[in-house]
C-alpha cells in the first residue's frame, strides 16, 4: 500500500497507508465517533466535501452490502446513490470481513467509487486536535506523488446545490395524503420512514417553488454545507408559512433552514456533532433520547421570534436540536429520526407529522 499524508491547514500532518482510490484530495476534515455505519455515512449527502475521521479503531471488519435498488429506484441497503464523503480517515483497516449481508470489501468499494481512504493513522491525536482547534481543511497527499496538490473550499460553497435532486421524482404515488420533500441532500431512509406510513412523498429540488402544487404537508431534509448559502429555500418557505398553515416538519439542515425562515441566525458549531450517542431532552419534560447527528452548523434559539420555541436541547453543550411553532403544526429536529445507521429512540417524530397531515 502507497504511502499517504494527511496534512492539515494548521500544518499539522499524519502519516498512513492507503486502501482506496490512489488520488490526492482536499476537503474539511471532520470527525464521527459512532461504532457501526461506514455504509450508510459514507452515502450520506451531508458528507459531501468533507473527510471523514472515524473514531472507532477497527473498520472495515464487517464490508460492504450490495448496491441494490428497490422497485421505487432507490438503493436498499444505501443512503444515497453513491459515496458523497471525499475521502475516508481511520486507524485501522481489515481487509478481511464477515457479515451475512456483504459483498465486498470497503478498500475496493472505496477504489470503485474514486474515494481515497487512509489507515494507519492515530486518529485519537487527530480527534484531539480537531477537537481543540475546531474542523479545519486538510489534505490527503501521496508521499510519492508531491507535485499533485489539491485545494478545496468549504465555507462559502453552496453543497445543497451540489448534492439536491435536479427533477420532480414521485414516491408511493395514489398513496392518499402527499408530501412535499424539498432534497438539501436527504437520505434514502428519510423517504423510506415516509413511504412507510402510507404517505405519497413528492421529491422536489431545494430552491423549487412547490406552493403552487397540491399537497397535504412540507417536509424539509438534511443536507451538507452552511445554511446561509440557501437563501432561495428560505424565501420559498416564508412564503409557503404566509399562504397556508399546512404541517411543516424538518430534519438537519431543515430544521436550520425552517429557524431562518422564522428570523433566527444560525452559527457554526467549532467541531459539530457526528455521532450515534448525542444526548437531547424534550424541552419542558425530563424525557432524554439518544440521537444520530451529523452536522456542522446550529441555530441560534435566543434570536427565535415570539411565536417560536425550542422542542428539543443537547444535553452535552445546551445547543440547539429541534424549534417549533406554538399555534401551526410546524416542528423540526436538529438530529436524525431516521437513524440509518443509528438509534432509533425518535421516530415518531414522522408518526407525528404524518397524524398531523
Amino acid at each position: 500500500m502507497r504511502k499517504v499524508t494527511l496534512v492539515l491547514d494548521d500544518g499539522t500532518e499524519f502519516h498512513g497507508t492507503s486502501f482506496g482510490y490512489e488520488s490526492p484530495v482536499a476537503g474539511e476534515v471532520v470527525f464521527n465517533t459512532a461504532m457501526t455505519g461506514y455504509p450508510e455515512s459514507l452515502t450520506d449527502p451531508s458528507y459531501a466535501g468533507q473527510l471523514m475521521v472515524l473514531t472507532y479503531p477497527l473498520v472495515g471488519n464487517y464490508g460492504v452490502p450490495p448496491f441494490s435498488l428497490r422497485p421505487d429506484g432507490m438503493a436498499t441497503f444505501m443512503e444515497s446513490d453513491k459515496i458523497y464523503a471525499s475521502g475516508i480517515i481511520v486507524a485501522d483497516y481489515s481487509e478481511q470481513y464477515s457479515h451475512w449481508n456483504a459483498c465486498e470489501c470497503l478498500g475496493d468499494w472505496l477504489k470503485r467509487e474514486k474515494v481515497p481512504g487512509i489507515t494507519g493513522i492515530d486518529t485519537r491525536e487527530l480527534t484531539k486536535i480537531l477537537r481543540e482547534h475546531g474542523v479545519m481543511m486538510g489534505r490527503i497527499l501521496f508521499d510519492d506523488q508531491p507535485a499533485d496538490i489539491p485545494s478545496a473550499e468549504y465555507e462559502g460553497v453552496n453543497f445543497v446545490d451540489k448534492v439536491s435532486c435536479k427533477n420532480v421524482v414521485r414516491y408511493n404515488e395514489g398513496a392518499g395524503r402527499k408530501v412535499v420533500l424539498v432534497d438539501c441532500g436527504v437520505k434514502n431512509n428519510i423517504i423510506r420512514c415516509l413511504v412507510n406510513r402510507g404517505v405519497e412523498v413528492i421529491r422536489v429540488p431545494w430552491n423549487y417553488d412547490y406552493t403552487t402544487l397540491e399537497y397535504d404537508g412540507l417536509f424539509l431534509s438534511n443536507g451538507p454545507g452552511d445554511p446561509d448559502m440557501c437563501d432561495e429555500a428560505v424565501q420559498i418557505i416564508r412564503k409557503q408559512m404566509a399562504m397556508s398553515r399546512k404541517p411543516i416538519c424538518g430534519i438537519c439542515m431543515g430544521n436550520q433552514l425552517l429557524a431562518k425562515a422564522a428570523g433566527a441566525t444560525i452559527y457554526k458549531l467549532k467541531y459539530g456533532h457526528r455521532s450515534h450517542n448525542q444526548p437531547v431532552r424534550l424541552v419542558g419534560t425530563e424525557k432524554c433520547y439518544v440521537t444520530s447527528q451529523n452536522h456542522g452548523y446550529a441555530v441560534d434559539a435566543t434570536t427565535l421570534g415570539a411565536e417560536w420555541k425550542e422542542l428539543f436541547v443537547n444535553m452535552n453543550d445546551g445547543s440547539n436540536e429541534g424549534i417549533c411553532h406554538v399555534q401551526n403544526q410546524w416542528f423540526s429536529c436538529q438530529f436524525h429520526p431516521e437513524a440509518c445507521s443509528g438509534p432509533t429512540d425518535t421516530e415518531f417524530i414522522f408518526d407525528r407529522f404524518v397524524d398531523v397531515l
